[in-house]
């Protein structure tokens, strides 16, 4: 992968709890734009189109670079002291790459009229300090469901008549006022990772029913496309997911609620 912006990213996306005295994370939001300082030089860019959402304890960020198609994600808690998020990833993925160590980052907020800016200060190595800088945009809505939260795939099946396939892969769901996040790192018979991302806009028309509306994601069918999905939940903490494909197949995926310990 190319050391660009998206790797940048891929190192540092995460957050948990609000907590009394501290900035209000909760919410949905829009990377408007993303800079990199390292000495004398400093280079912005805004062709990364980034979604992140705290909710609960729990974040998820997901994006995807209109310049290579190349995309990343992370997922974990959060924790907040004053003008302080602290960051603990516990599974993120880009491209090829994925890790399961957790990772922590403190990201100084900044809130803005917007939204708020976040400033990771001596990332890197060696003599390869950088600072990094995002500025993000609040999109989310007043919209509250019962789906709302972080979810992590336990188990998946692709159901052909009778014929049913386990398509088991690390994969998460984050949903929070009105907007959503899916994400995924899945293994080829070659041993070889591979990212993908989806974000956008959903509602839930039924209490059994949820209509996902993808604004961007690494594939190019799912992009710019709607996805209506049915849904079994179990109590609060899990739920089913079915969806009929165009070609008569159907999606099983099950889910359980990720938790702030």
């Amino acid at each position: 992968m190319k050391p660009t912006l998206i790797f940048l990213l891929f190192i540092a996306g995460c957050t948990s709890g609000d907590k009394k005295g501290g900035v209000k994370m909760n919410g949905t939001y829009k990377m408007l734009s993303q800079s990199i300082k390292r000495g004398t030089v400093d280079s912005t860019s805004s062709a990364l189109k980034q979604l992140k959402i705290f909710t609960g304890g729990m974040m998820m960020y997901a994006n995807f670079n209109t310049l290579d198609s190349s995309s990343s994600f992370g997922i974990g808690t959060y924790d907040v002291t004053k003008d302080t998020v602290i960051e603990n990833v516990i599974f993120n993925a880009s491209d090829s790459l994925k890790d399961e160590i957790t990772r922590h980052y403190h990201l100084t907020i900044e809130k803005t009229e917007k939204g708020f800016k976040q400033v990771i200060t001596g990332m890197g190595t060696g003599e390869q300090k950088y600072t990094l800088t995002e500025e993000y945009e609040n999109t989310g809505t007043n919209a509250k469901t019962k789906i709302d939260g972080a979810w992590k795939l336990d188990d998946a099946y692709l159901v052909k008549g009778t014929d049913t396939v386990r398509n088991m892969r690390d994969q998460y769901k984050t949903y929070f006022a009105g907007y959503c996040i899916w994400a995924n790192s899945t293994t080829d018979s070659t041993k070889r990772n591979h990212t993908s991302i989806g974000f956008g806009k959903f509602e839930m028309p039924a209490a059994d029913k949820i209509k996902e509306s993808m604004m961007e994601s690494t594939n190019a069918a799912v992009r710019g496309h709607d996805f209506d999905i049915e849904i079994e939940m179990k109590e609060n903490n899990a739920f089913r997911q079915t969806i009929t494909n165009s070609d008569g197949t159907k999606s099983l995926e099950f889910y359980s609620r990720m938790k702030k310990e």
